[in-house]
């Protein structure tokens, strides 16, 4: 039998605190959380899942959730609240309540905040290449860059792509990032 992991209070909030299966609501979980940038809840702690990433992010108005890149594995997303704009191959297309963005490797993309207040979506990736030399890049593109979400010059090194960002710091849930 697959034992249940402990939840451990952190000082942004609960967090698993070992192997297993676990049930964590959103707004008891912590929050990575920082000026500019979308608000994240990771649901890992200390243990990463080691084959998909399931993440909620929370954009303000002109947040990014990243950067302009690309991954060598499959990604997903899909918005629960609010409006965002998606740019995806150098074409906007904006994005509503439900609608949901499939992006396959290889695919550059990049998702902002929109519209007037906060727009909450759920992503989930894959791990397969994650942390390796070959996961992904950041790639130059004109219309990430006029939004705020883009480098100037190609990397694949993150600290550069974010150099001009605040390193968020692990906090709780804000009431009304979430619908409902």
């Amino acid at each position: 039998m697959v034992p249940e992991a402990p939840l451990a209070q952190t000082e942004g909030g609960l967090a698993p605190a070992g192997e297993g299966w676990f049930v964590l609501n959103a707004c008891e979980a912590s929050w990575f959380q920082g000026e500019g940038v979308s608000a994240s809840c990771e649901f890992e702690g200390t243990t990463e899942f080691p084959q998909m990433g399931v993440f909620i992010r929370v954009l303000g108005p002109g947040e990014p959730m990243a950067m302009y890149h690309w991954e060598a594995d499959q990604e997903d997303f899909l918005v629960l609240s609010g409006e965002a704009l998606l740019i995806v191959e150098g074409r906007e297309r904006r994005l509503r309540q439900w609608d949901f963005f499939h992006c396959p490797a290889g695919t550059n993309h990049i998702i902002i905040g929109a519209g007037t207040g906060p727009c909450a979506v759920v992503a989930i990736g894959a791990r397969e290449h994650q942390g390796g030399a070959n996961w992904g890049a950041y790639t130059v593109d004109d219309k990430a860059l006029r939004h705020g979400a883009g480098v100037g010059e190609e990397t694949t090194d993150p600290a550069a792509a974010y150099a001009r960002f605040p390193k968020r710091e692990l906090g709780p849930y804000r009431q009304g990032w979430l619908p409902g």
